[in-house]
């Protein structure tokens, strides 16, 4: 915390954070579990993200920054994830397409007390809200698994899955580019020799496989119609654009992380909304009522089941106010005055 002559704050890069186990799935399931809770609870404060789009409306989709205010818990923590990402960063800077700053807040005194990188926070975060969200909605069991795009989200996502469910037996993985899921496919069967891999030639025969779907694309406009996915399949739409609108009409049961971010920024829900053909009452549930069991998860195991996370700012904040917590008890990090 904060002196009152002489304010610090504490620095943690990448390394600190995966030296405090921020590169394995545990910590991150247990504080999305309780960002969670306490969503359903109410027990946040969360302003809508404002969105910066630098070439406005004529850039790429996946091109902009985003600050991510949140205050979780009483008394709590208050903090921002500050996120940039550039479609093309990998391919012509040699760079991962996002990069982020997640900074904690003394509620006490509203002083900065942490500031930490945020992309691996932000990525692990994202792949387990999709592992707490197939405790719930996925087939008990499932042992097929399908990754659309392969990039560094997918590696989190799978890599997250395989830690967290030992009865995976076959990953499919579909790329535009085959040497992503090839380079993917590499790096998986190094972490789980016994884990099968599979690359598949076309995107149609990658969802049809998996009995759990994640999306880790940049895709601005869908491409997976309902036909293609099996009976009891759960998909967990990380990257928002993929699948098409008829999805969210047929599926047995559509989950999101908070309806009033997803009813936003022109993608597909608020599309539906705005067309009059989905609304608040025709969500199944947001997620955290899931998992305190307010509203069921799955009930049966034929049941198609569509998680639409925008992902919020108190996922982020609670695994970063986790995070925070261990490196003052290890004393990990650089000590930084304020001053």
């Amino acid at each position: 915390m904060t002196h009152a002559q002489h304010p610090e704050l504490l620095y943690l890069s990448k390394r600190d954070i995966v030296e405090l186990g921020g590169d394995h799935s545990n910590l991150y399931v247990e504080a999305i579990e309780r960002a969670l809770t306490l969503h359903a609870e109410k027990n946040f404060v969360q302003p809508l993200k404002p969105y910066l789009r630098s070439q406005g409306a004529d850039g790429h989709i996946a091109d902009r920054i985003i600050a991510m205010p949140a205050h979780i818990g009483n008394p709590g923590i208050s903090g921002l994830k500050w996120v940039g990402s550039k479609h093309d960063n990998p391919k012509k800077r040699g760079l991962e397409r996002a990069s982020a700053l997640v900074i904690l807040n003394d509620p006490e005194t509203n002083y900065p007390i942490a500031v930490m990188e945020g992309s691996l926070i932000s990525g692990m975060r994202t792949a387990a809200v999709t592992v707490v969200a197939s405790k719930h909605l996925a087939k008990p069991g499932f042992t097929h698994v399908t990754s659309i795009g392969c990039g560094v989200i997918a590696k989190m996502q799978l890599f997250s899955m395989i830690e967290q469910f030992p009865q995976i037996k076959t990953i499919h993985l579909y790329d535009v580019f085959p040497e992503a899921a090839v380079k993917l496919s590499e790096a998986i069967r190094q972490k789980a020799p016994e884990v099968e891999v599979k690359c598949c030639d076309t995107v149609e025969a990658a969802v049809k496989q998996g009995e759990v779907v994640i999306t880790c694309t940049v895709a601005d406009k869908p491409y997976i119609p309902f036909a293609w996915i099996q009976k009891g399949a759960f998909i967990s739409n990380v990257s928002i654009m993929d699948v098409h609108k008829e999805v969210y009409l047929q599926a047995d049961k559509v989950v999101v992380d908070d309806w009033e971010q997803s009813n936003r920024e022109k993608k597909v829900i608020n599309q539906l909304v705005l067309e009059g053909r989905f609304s608040r009452e025709q969500l199944h549930a947001e997620l955290g009522e899931i998992v305190v069991g307010r509203k069921p998860g799955r009930e049966s195991d034929d049941e198609i089941i569509l998680l639409n996370p925008m992902g919020m700012a108190i996922e982020d904040i609670a695994c970063a106010e986790q995070i925070y917590h261990e490196a003052v008890k290890k004393q990990i990090g650089t000590k930084l005055s304020l001053y």
